[in-house]
Order: structure tokens, then sequence, then C-alpha cells
């Protein structure tokens, strides 16, 4: 063979998993999604969901692997150290992509250098919620109760440094008070103080408070998003309060760093194929996330820019110091 020809073959060979991947053969066995957190949480609930209908696609199974534990670093860090081989994606959530980079000193991933975005899935917003017992019936009155007394009025978060205690914090800023954080690891215990009437607020995603609404156990004062939400939609945003304000959780799907592009492109278009199904829709509203309908690849990497820098401004504004 002409030493030009070989070199031709050896390209053309090289260049054949990338044209068998474009041409659709990927997967070509199980997808794994890493969580970093438990089996049962509404993550791995989201993640699950998701999982089922994209094996539908690819006619391939999606095995979720939970790793929970140290604020999500744990999972993170074993989804970043992952091969880049298009067969591993890490199902995150803000804390482990944004705020985990301000509330620590430091970390043994880097959020922005160890992943590709591949698609944001939906966004999922939090609602701040008054025992029964405690007399407010709406968000004004219970600033104004924390006015009038100065440390008095509590509220139960996932901890100050976590999603829920800095939307908490935030809140209060802006309302000009002081509130107290009683920190809990599992809703239910924070519910079921808050429905004794032991701490009087509470602050946690909409999923983990719904049942709770519908029973009448607690009252919602607001939820965290711009516009109120179709589940809740007696419930005013906090934006109504304070114009302009938004504070929402979101999960959605990254790569492990040199993933090979033409994947993430298609994990990404997939994904919204996914998302476009209106009954896959309802599926995860009623789960607690919003569905994000439409978002490139780019456009997920523009909003993760967008998310840092909010963050950035949000926590020097509260002054928290990382650990």
């Amino acid at each position: 063979m002409q030493r030009r020809d070989f070199v031709r073959a050896a390209a053309a060979a090289s260049l054949f998993p990338l044209a068998a991947r474009a041409q659709g053969t990927w997967p070509e066995r199980p997808v794994k999604l890493i969580l970093s957190q438990p089996a049962g949480s509404g993550p791995d609930i989201l993640a699950r969901y998701l999982g089922e209908q994209l094996s539908r696609t690819w006619k391939q199974p999606v095995v979720i692997e939970n790793k929970p534990g140290g604020q999500n670093v744990i999972g993170a860090q074993a989804a970043a150290r992952s091969p880049a081989d298009g067969y591993t994606f890490y199902y995150a959530t803000t804390a482990a992509m944004v705020t985990n980079a301000y509330t620590f000193k430091s970390l043994p991933y880097d959020p922005v250098k160890d992943f590709v975005p591949v698609r944001l899935v939906g966004r999922s917003p939090f609602v701040i919620a008054a025992g029964a017992n405690f007399p407010v019936k709406d968000l004004a009155e219970a600033l104004a109760k924390a006015k009038a007394q100065p440390g008095g009025i509590s509220i139960a978060t996932e901890g100050p440094k976590t999603f829920s205690g800095m939307l908490a914090d935030t809140v209060a800023n802006l309302g000009g008070v002081k509130l107290n954080h009683v920190p809990y690891t599992k809703a239910p215990d924070a519910l079921q103080d808050v429905i004794g009437g032991r701490v009087q607020l509470v602050c946690l995603p909409d999923a983990a408070l719904t049942a709770y609404i519908k029973g009448g156990q607690v009252r919602p004062l607001a939820i965290s998003t711009t516009q109120r939400s179709t589940e809740l939609p007696n419930v005013p945003s906090l934006s109504e309060t304070f114009p302009g304000f938004e504070y929402a959780g979101w999960n959605g799907v990254f790569a492990p760093a040199g993933t090979p592009a033409d994947v993430v492109a298609r994990v990404n278009r997939d994904i919204e194929s996914v998302l476009k199904q209106p009954e896959v829709a309802q599926r995860l509203l009623a789960l607690g996330s919003i569905a994000e309908p439409k978002m490139s690849v780019p456009e997920f990497d523009g909003f993760m820019r967008g998310e840092r820098e909010r963050w950035a401004k949000m926590v020097k504004t509260l002054g928290i110091q990382p650990e």
C-alpha cells in the first residue's frame, strides 16, 4: 500500500467511531445516570422517570446509580472521574453544580472544568409556608411578626448554607428581618415540628409540601418562581412582594469533560423530545419540576454562566463564608 493511502485509511479508521455515533448506532450498551441523592428522594424519582422515557428512545437500559452524601460532593466527584465515553452522565441539582462552589472552601471536583452541560431538565420552585396554628394569612404578616419579635420567629430549612436556607435568608434580608434557622436533614421531620407548632415557618421544595398544603396542615405564603404555579394557583409568587425576584432550584444532565460532542448533542435532542411530550411535562409537574421545553447545549452553557454570576452576588449579599 502506498504511504499516503495508508495514512488516509488510518485517518478514516480513527473517524469511524464518531461517524458511527453520528449515524445513530449510539448507544450500543446501557447508559448510566449518577445521582448525588439517595433512592426515593425527589431528584431520584425525577431521574428514574426521565431514564424510563429515554430507555424507550435508545432501546437500551438507563441505569440509575445513587451516590449520596457530603452535600452532593460524593456523587459529583464520582461523576467527574467517570470515563468520558458517552455512557456515563451526571443528573445534578443546583447545589452540586453552583452553590457548593460558594459554600465550600475547596471541592474535590470543579463544577466548570470537570463537566460539560448537556440539558436542563426542569426548574423546581420552593415554597415558604406557615404552620396552620401560626396566625398569619400571608407573607407580609409573617414578616411583620418577625419584625415585631426580633429573633422570635423560627423557620425550618435544610440548613443555613443549603438552597432552602439561603432562600429563607434572602427573603428575610429583603424584608428587613431576622429568622432563626432550624436545620433538618429530612423534610417529614421538619414538617412535623411545623405542624406541632414548635417551629412557625418552613421553606422547602413545593413537592415536599404539596400533600401537607392540600391536607390543610400548613398554609403556603409564597412560591419562589416569578409566576404563580399551576399546581398552586392561589399562592402568590415572591416577585409579587419583591418585584423581579426569582429563586428556583433546577435539575439537569451533565457529562464528564471530554465526552464526545456528538453524543452530548444527541442526548440534548433526545431529552428535549421527551420533555415536549405533554404527558411527560405533566408528570414532572406533579413531581415538583417544571419541564424546560427548549434549551440547546450552548443555551444551557449560557444558563449555567448566569446561575454562577447570580449566586455569587447572592452569597456576597448574605455574607456567607465558605467552610
